[in-house]
């Protein structure tokens, strides 16, 4: 078995890179890949018994995930569930060792780009910060500051700014940044208005997932481009909060980035607010892949499902 196995493993190795750029960041960033291999086949053997609905919701999303990478990658299921519990790992060890690689080529691009971002065009970053190192970002520059202010905050406010600045008011993850918000403006009263629908975050998604190049243009087809290449024809919620992490790492030294990531996805993923997350993703795949079929997808009137959506 073994003997079989190892040497189709390593030469997936070949062919796994590409395919974990486009899985890491469309569908599960942080993910130990390793241990969700070993558990999906598991739990395969237990949904045989039960369905899946009865076991808890982490446990739902991380079978989902698994059943996502399995579909996605022509060949891996059977190689999982013929191979013995190391060759698993070692799968999973080289997934992880791809995810990660991906990871940092986003994060070392993103550092510079995102200074293009800062200000409107033609407006220059007052001081001027620098490209390599980000000490001079945070909340100790006044456009960083502002944008990483969390929302609800003022960051006009002195008292604020400065408690900030120091350290005093500390900002926990799942206390999201104004920058999320389209034009950084948030609503108290509808924290749904704007939310993840800033410009930044469009120039980052179209940076990493589309082209630099692509991020002053208009959204067209392209075979040229990494969504194009790696098949992604409409904005995941995985995506969504992969991007949002990664900008925000970029204008800030962060060690609460899986919560923060895992505080996004869980809200996109919550069935309570389906309707305003499929409104959101809309929104955003018809401005990233206008030409998509699910972008152009309509409802006509007067039909069933009209009236099913209408209720």
């Amino acid at each position: 078995m073994r003997i079989i196995l190892l040497p189709a493993i390593l030469r997936a190795s070949v062919v796994v890179q590409p395919f974990v750029w486009d899985h890491v960041k469309r569908l599960f960033a942080l993910c130990n890949y390793p241990a969700l291999l070993v558990a999906g086949i598991l739990q395969l053997k237990e949904l045989q018994d039960s369905p899946i609905e009865d076991y808890l919701a982490d446990v739902q999303q991380e079978h989902r995930v698994f059943v996502e990478l399995v579909d996605s990658y022509p060949g891996l299921l059977d190689r999982l569930t013929n191979g013995e519990e190391e060759d698993i790992i070692h799968m999973g060890e080289l997934l992880g060792k791809g995810a990660s690689g991906a990871r940092g080529d986003d994060t070392k691009t993103l550092k510079s780009a995102v200074l293009k971002w800062l200000m409107p065009r033609g407006q220059a970053v007052i001081p001027p910060l620098s490209q390599n190192i980000k000490s001079d970002r945070r909340f100790n520059h006044e456009v960083t500051g502002a944008l990483l202010c969390p929302a609800g905050l003022d960051w006009s406010n002195a008292e604020t700014k400065q408690s900030l600045k120091s350290g005093e008011t500390a900002v926990h993850g799942d206390q999201w940044p104004i920058f999320l918000y389209a034009v950084y403006d948030y609503d108290p009263k509808d924290p749904w208005k704007g939310l993840l629908r800033s410009k930044i975050l469009i120039f980052g998604f179209k940076h990493v997932f589309m082209s630099p190049s692509s991020v002053d243009k208009e959204p067209k087809a392209t075979h040229s481009s990494n969504a194009y290449l790696h098949g992604m024809k409409s904005v995941t919620k995985g995506s969504l909060a992969y991007i949002a992490t990664q900008v925000r790492f970029s204008l800030n030294t962060i060690t609460n980035f899986e919560n923060f990531y895992h505080s996004i996805l869980d809200l996109l993923e919550d069935p309570d607010e389906s309707e305003e997350v499929a409104d959101l993703m809309m929104w955003w795949t018809c401005r990233i892949f206008p030409n998509s079929s699910s972008s152009q997808l309509s409802i006509s009137s007067n039909s069933a499902l009209s009236k099913i959506r209408a209720k």
